[in-house]
């Protein structure tokens, strides 16, 4: 039976991993949300915001569990609004960053759906900051770009290789599958030896990282048995990674570095 509360839909941003990450606007509309329809890479502490009455629905793509496609996200959306009300598209990082946010509001729009946006915090900053790396800093980097590895089709997107001739912060996103094939079109622009990193599960206790040259990563990676979630970070910026980590994957000059760093910052 249809309900009688306004079907609407609000995509929210769920942050970078740590529940404690979520914005206070974030937490308010969990509680007022009739549905919850969640993805893998949204924390499952978050859903203690939501109401005991509230429908959860788990939407993501996880080993061993059923996936489902974009076109059949779009469609519970618009089925549980209409027979429930509100619901809260919960996303993992921001869902405007690679996250497919605007797309699934559009759907919800174009079948009568009012629609609204609560961003959330990107990992593609905060997974770097967490481990002690900024994407930017004076005397490093004076901007960053965030890339995906792949296309819509699979292929290794262009931006990679835009990236590889750029000597800004560059941040990858779902490119660990990749790495192997970033590496090889980065070491094709002369920059093999760049400083670069992999940090997975940002922000959790969880969280590890390596940091060396673009490449050393593959071995790095392999070797300290990195997984998904995780990004890649190239650029100068890497080297300014907490101190106690670094030790063994980056060259000891890497301290001298410091010093010079902080004169212009």
């Amino acid at each position: 039976m249809p309900t009688t509360k306004t079907p609407r839909l609000t995509v929210l941003g769920a942050g970078p991993g740590d529940p404690e990450l979520l914005t206070l606007k974030g937490a308010r509309v969990l509680g007022e949300a009739d549905v919850i329809l969640y993805d893998a890479l949204a924390n499952n502490d978050l859903l203690q915001h939501a109401r005991p009455d509230a429908v959860t629905v788990f939407v993501g793509k996880r080993r061993g569990l059923r996936s489902y496609s974009q076109d059949e996200i779009n469609a519970l959306i618009v089925e549980h609004a209409q027979q429930y009300g509100h619901v809260v598209r919960l996303k993992g990082g921001d869902p405007f960053v690679f996250g497919r946010g605007r797309e699934e509001m559009l759907y919800a729009e174009q079948h009568g759906l009012a629609t609204d946006y609560v961003p959330g915090i990107s990992s593609a900053v905060a997974a770097a900051g967490s481990v002690g790396i900024p994407v930017t800093h004076r005397g490093a980097s004076e901007g960053f770009r965030v890339i995906t590895a792949t296309t819509a089709t699979g292929e290794l997107s262009s931006s990679v290789a835009e990236a590889a001739r750029s000597r800004s912060t560059t941040v990858i996103l779902m490119g660990l599958g990749e790495l192997d094939r970033i590496v090889a079109l980065y070491t094709q622009h002369g920059q093999a030896n760049t400083p670069a990193a992999i940090v997975q599960n940002g922000t959790l206790p969880t969280a590890r990282f390596v940091a060396g040259s673009v490449a050393q990563l593959p071995a790095l990676a392999k070797q300290a048995g990195i997984g998904a979630p995780a990004i890649i970070l190239v650029g100068e910026v890497t080297r300014l990674a907490t101190a106690e980590n670094l030790a063994e994957t980056l060259p000891t000059d890497v301290f001298a570095l410091l010093p010079a760093y902080a004169e212009v910052a």
